[in-house]
């Protein structure tokens, strides 16, 4: 028998593990679904707000799931397993008109109750855009996560927002995306940013509100003058077959292309667009080292150049000095974090922004959910016994009343074992013995003589 090919070209097979280039998510790389909650009661903007944060958690995220009004939460929560969904981020809408964020971290939570106090959707932060940014390829790697001020100094269990809370809200937000290597991660993967800054509270008045931002980084070149860029742009825009005429250079005015490029006789006599102070500052300005391959020597070759008096050649880094720009996305969001809870949600009160209990009463909690898990613990194990005594008694059945044949169907039994148990069920979908009688009523009627005519036999 000829042995079964491997293909390799479109599937992974054993000569070719998986490897996941740099800056590409991984299968060990956090995911997240971003879920409506009532879709159909939602409205038109907080399913366009869903939308936008999908685009933000890309590429770990559904981005084209679809909801229905029929989903509930448990059915989401049954495929995180299989999905390998890490996070879930749900939206919904009060009966009072406020919107609401719970994120929560699956499979066991907890989950972090945001109320959202604002928000403006990526249509209306690019609409007030002089030059807004589209989508690109920078959604193809995960944003840079960037932190501020989530730990306040001098903070403790006893304070309003206690210390545990902050730490649990920077472990969650800092497990939203993969981590990222500094020494194997190429700085040009790194295309997106996205700011979570904590607002300082005049008063320690317990609120923990959060900003988010989003932004897209954009790099130029300032070793090269900018409007020696805008030519070598422009012989690009000659070569295609589309004419945009808006990026082309003016040069009608002058009489030399030397006056475009230092701006008149004098260096400042002629001043264009590309040449009147709208460089970007040089503080936001940054050195970067090219990392291109290098030849290097042998050890050979090195001890004979040093043999033929050849002095060593110095290696000079090809340094570029390039502008940064974060030019913003959207969405913008405004967080008020109220309430968070032990499980996925539903459990247990971890905190709470206006509810604060006193010891006794936190003790009859503790109670009560210490009583409701051991009422759980208890159904659980029931079920588990249930299942085995029904399996032990089915086995039972086999053993006694089964031969040698019925051995053998056993162990086809065994091979087809489903927790569906179609005892309940006949060929035609009718339950008990109703396929019994509908049988016998045929032999009375003669009906079986004539099927056996038809198919041949006697």
């Amino acid at each position: 028998m000829a042995r079964r090919r491997t293909k390799k070209r479109t599937h992974v097979g054993a000569n070719n593990p998986e490897t996941a280039p740099a800056g590409h998510a991984t299968a060990r790389d956090p995911k997240s679904m971003v879920i409506r909650i009532g879709a159909g009661e939602v409205g038109p903007s907080i399913s366009q707000l869903a939308a936008d944060v999908r685009k933000v958690m890309e590429p770990g995220t559904a981005s084209r799931l679809k909801e229905r009004r029929g989903n509930k939460l448990k059915d989401y929560v049954v495929m995180c397993g299989p999905l390998g969904v890490t996070h879930l981020m749900l939206f919904s809408r009060s009966e009072t008109g406020n919107t609401n964020l719970r994120m929560a971290l699956a499979p066991r939570g907890p989950t972090m109750h945001f109320r959202v106090e604002k928000y403006s959707l990526c249509r209306d932060v690019q609409r007030v855009q002089k030059h807004p940014r589209g989508g690109g390829k920078e959604f193809l790697t995960p944003p840079l996560l960037v932190m501020n001020n989530f730990t306040t100094p001098g903070a403790d269990a006893k304070s309003k927002v206690p210390k545990h809370l902050e730490s649990l809200a920077t472990t969650v937000f800092q497990s939203l995306f993969p981590p990222i290597n500094p020494q194997q991660t190429p700085l040009k993967t790194i295309r997106r940013v996205l700011l979570l800054n904590r607002e300082k509270s005049e008063e320690d008045d317990g609120t923990f509100i959060v900003n988010f931002r989003h932004y897209a980084i954009t790099t130029k070149s300032t070793t090269v003058s900018k409007p020696l860029r805008r030519i070598k742009a422009a012989e690009k825009l000659m070569t295609t077959k589309s004419s945009r005429q808006g990026r082309m250079p003016n040069l009608g005015k002058l009489e030399d292309i030397a006056d475009y490029m230092i701006g008149g006789e004098t260096g400042d006599g002629y001043m264009t667009d590309a040449t009147s102070g709208s460089e970007i500052d040089t503080d936001a300005e940054v050195e970067v080292v090219d990392n291109a391959p290098r030849k290097v020597l042998s050890t050979k070759a090195r001890l004979a150049a040093e043999q033929a008096g050849q002095e060593p050649e110095e290696e000079v880094e090809n340094v570029e000095r390039r502008a940064v720009k974060l030019v913003e996305l959207g969405p913008r969001m405004r967080l008020r974090l109220t309430k968070v809870e032990e499980g996925l949600c539903a459990g247990k009160i971890m905190w709470h922004e206006y509810v604060h209990k006193s010891r006794e009463e936190i003790r009859e909690l503790e109670k009560r959910w210490e009583k409701r898990r051991q009422e759980k613990e208890a159904r659980r194990k029931e079920q588990k016994a249930n299942v085995e005594r029904k399996k032990a008694e089915k086995e039972a059945r086999k053993k006694k009343s089964g031969d040698g044949d019925g051995e053998e169907e056993e162990e086809d039994e065994d091979e087809n074992y489903s927790d569906v148990d179609f005892d309940d069920f006949d060929s035609e979908g009718l339950a008990g013995d109703a396929e019994f009688k509908a049988n016998e009523q045929m032999e009375e009627d003669g009906a079986w003589e004539d099927e056996r005519g038809e198919i041949g036999r006697d």
